[in-house]
């Protein structure tokens, strides 16, 4: 019997310091592998405006973030630049939860066939080191903590982190609407997913000055990456599917990639378009805890950034507007609320021209759960291009089981869609309409005072009610008392 091979394949990710060149910057990334080659990567970020010598240090932060999608596979991190006692602090924290997280859904439960069967784990012989980082992380000097801008940061500037998805489009109409300054904020990867966003960001690009847009050539490098770990099957550019390889740290690189823009624009806010997640209880997976691989979608990683603002950047605040609503809600206030926003929707994994517009291609797993959501909302598909095919073969020949999405968010919505029970395949599950208040995964207390009754006004329009944990189940709710 063959034994498994080991996935510690590069002995170092080197890192150089980020070299600021205008409206540019660009860092060196070498990979040393155990078997004594060499491998480079130029990662880069081009911004709208000239880059700020003060913003060396959310720069060189920006490019540690992708490395900890890593650090089960290196010896070490080294860094050839200091970081400050907080920095270090964070990218160790990050380390070990995307390591464990890695782990647990990328290679102990994988979706996709990406990884070499001689290297995965028995199922048997798994523990909860396997889950635990090898990466240690080397920076050249670790200094004091210092502000990195001492300007006052403004409270009602609220900078969103858009993606032509749905929250963060529904994010950017119900800011506006209660009286927010709001500036959409995209990040151009240099690959595909900039379909996705492209209708969105022309859109704001024509209606709104404060619209801003930074360019990366972050896929490629995660390509590179893939090309150069040898437990990754050699043709892994030829698998289609609708989960990513390896990686799960993508949010945090966006993060800090625009950190500079808000630090200009004294954006006192910073918004990713995290929907409700019912997490219940913390899983584990042999003695592995771990977030199911959406961990920078979790209210955990907005508390553990804000704890790292609170030192380097005083003011600033992360959150998320649509954390205590379920998709289903989401697309409803969208479509019905701001239909002018709704157009441009685009929530695909493989969006494609035709006749000069992005159009959705209407099957992936993406597409499945958006056509689910806006017909059981009685809206039209067709408003956000679908085409009529795709949404006829979708009301006759899909079935609730051929679906991954949350199991109450999904039977709430085949029942809508087939008129409240004409059908035997699903039973309603209220919770999915109504507003969730829990602590641990939604907390109301985590939207900011002067936001708070604005927004759930508006929520409430659109739902049934409110919700709270009972005994392990979400149970109706009293109308609560928002603190303000």
């Amino acid at each position: 019997m063959k034994e498994k091979k080991d996935m510690l394949c590069l002995s170092s990710i080197k890192l150089s310091d980020p070299i600021i060149s205008g409206k540019s910057v660009k860092s060196e990334v070498t990979l040393k592998k155990t078997n004594g080659d060499e491998k480079k990567f130029s990662l880069i970020i081009k911004y709208e405006s000239n880059v700020k010598k003060e913003h060396l240090p959310l720069i060189r932060m920006a490019f540690c973030m992708p490395l900890l999608n890593y650090g089960l596979f290196s010896k070490k991190f080294i860094l050839d630049f200091q970081l400050s006692k907080s920095d270090v602090d964070i990218l160790q924290n990050l380390n070990v939860i995307f390591s464990r997280d890695i782990f647990v859904n990328k290679i102990a439960k994988r979706r996709a066939d990406f990884i070499l069967h001689d290297y995965l784990p028995k199922e048997e012989e798994i523990d909860a080191k396997d889950g635990e980082p090898k990466a240690a992380i080397e920076p050249t000097k670790i200094v004091p903590d210092e502000h990195i801008t001492n300007e006052k940061i403004d409270s009602n500037k609220c900078g969103i982190l858009s993606s032509g998805g749905k929250e963060s489009l529904l994010t950017y109409g119900i800011l506006r609407e209660i009286g927010a300054e709001v500036y959409p904020l995209y990040v151009n990867e240099s690959g595909g997913h900039w379909r996705t966003a492209l209708s969105a960001y022309k859109y704001h690009k024509r209606i709104d000055e404060n619209t801003r847009k930074i360019w990366t050539n972050i896929d490629r490098f995660y390509l590179f990456m893939l090309d150069n770990l040898e437990f990754i099957r050699p043709d892994h550019r030829k698998v289609r599917a609708d989960t990513y390889p390896l990686r799960l740290c993508i949010f945090p690189f966006y993060v800090f990639s625009l950190l500079p823009v808000f630090v200009d624009q004294k954006i006192g806010n910073l918004l990713l378009g995290s929907e409700f997640d019912d997490l219940l209880v913390n899983p584990s997976y042999k003695g592995i805890t771990h977030y199911f691989g959406v961990y920078d979608q979790h209210q955990d990683y907005d508390i553990v950034m804000n704890n790292w603002y609170s030192k380097r950047i005083p003011g600033m605040y992360q959150w998320s507007a649509m954390r205590n609503i379920s998709g289903l809600i989401v697309e409803r206030i969208l479509v019905s609320r701001y239909p002018h926003l709704a157009e441009y929707q685009r929530s695909c994994h493989s969006c494609h021209f035709e006749n000069g517009k992005v159009v959705p291609c209407g099957k992936c797993s993406k597409c499945m759960g958006i056509l689910l959501f806006l017909l059981a909302n009685k809206a039209d598909p067709r408003m956000m291009n679908y085409r009529e095919k795709d949404i006829l073969d979708f009301s006759k020949r899909v079935k609730p089981s051929s679906l991954r999405l949350d199991q109450d968010e999904k039977n709430q919505s085949f029942y809508l869609m087939h008129n409240k029970g004409n059908t035997t395949e699903v039973k309603p599950v209220d919770h999915v309409e109504k507003i969730h208040i829990y602590r641990d995964t939604c907390d109301i207390e985590l939207v900011p005072k002067q936001f708070r009754e604005g927004l759930m006004k508006i929520f409430e329009k659109h739902t049934t009610g409110y919700c709270k944990i009972e005994r392990e189940k979400w149970v109706p709710l009293d109308k609560i008392k928002i603190s303000v």
